[in-house]
This record gives structure tokens, sequence and C-alpha cells, in this order.
């Protein structure tokens, strides 16, 4: 997705208790390049700033991501990972893998930022199932060497 382009449906979460959740909940796809020389491993997070009345909340967290690995396709990450693709992280509502977004109707749109940090943590060092807050713990004392973002929106 270009920066700043909308969501497609598809990815929109998918409960049937909540009628601002019509998608298939169905992760999106990611793809990235030119990772820093020392890097064992990436972490990727996709967070809505501004959800639960700007306390934020997390729709991915997935880290252990090994440097052989520079995509995933779409619905790839949407629950438990196959193989050593990926280690899954908690978000905000404790699943692991992707929750899809729900934002309010007639609401303008959400955006939503998707970051991914290098690290030089080893693909296998962080236990599955941390949340974001975890998981940025582990990354202080220099273990982070960089990071990119990208912005995306959904709307109802």
């Amino acid at each position: 997705m270009a920066d700043n382009a909308i969501l497609p449906q598809r990815s929109a979460g998918n409960l049937k208790t909540n009628p601002n959740c019509l998608g298939d909940d169905v992760s999106p796809p990611v793809q990235w390049s030119n990772a820093p020389e020392r890097t064992r491993s990436f972490v990727i997070f996709i967070d809505d700033q501004a959800g639960r009345i700007g306390l934020g909340v997390s729709h991915m967290v997935v880290h252990g991501i090994p440097t052989n690995v520079s995509s995933f396709a779409e619905g790839e990450s949407s629950s438990a990972p196959q193989g050593d693709r990926f280690v899954a992280g908690k978000s905000t509502p404790a699943l692991l893998g992707w929750f899809g977004p729900c934002p309010p109707r007639g609401n303008a749109p959400q955006h939503y930022v998707m970051t991914l940090i290098a690290t030089t943590l080893e693909p296998g060092e962080l236990a599955p199932g941390l949340t974001k807050a975890e998981v940025l713990k582990a990354l202080e004392g220099g273990r982070a060497l960089r990071a990119a973002s990208h912005v995306f929106r959904h709307a109802h």
C-alpha cells in the first residue's frame, strides 16, 4: 500500500457482536528491504494511536522475524506463525497475530502506523505472546538498530 492508502475492507476486524467489524480479519501484506548490517531479526508493530480514546490499540505485534524473511503475504500474520518466519505477540485484546481494526461508524478515517524495527536480537530470543510494551522494553540498551514507519487509513 502507498503511504496514507486505505486499508482493504477484508483486513478489518470480523466480530459478529460489533456492527463496525465487517471485514474478514486478514492481515495486510508487508514487504521491506535495506536492513542495517548488524540486523539479526525484525519487529513489526501496527497501531491505532488514537484508538480507545487516545490510549491506543495494538493491532499486531510480531517479532523474531529472521533476516532471510523480507515480506509477509496477505493473511500470513493473521494467526499463529507457520514455520520459523515470526513470533506472534499479543495485540491489545490479548490475541496472537493480527487484530483487524473496527473504527466507529461515521468517524473520519482512522490512521494506523506500521513500524518495522531492525534489531540485534536473535530470532528466537523473545518468548511468544509478548505485548508491544514488553517487546519495546527488550529492545532498550541499543538492541534497536533502525526503524521505518508507514501510515494507512481505514474508514466505514
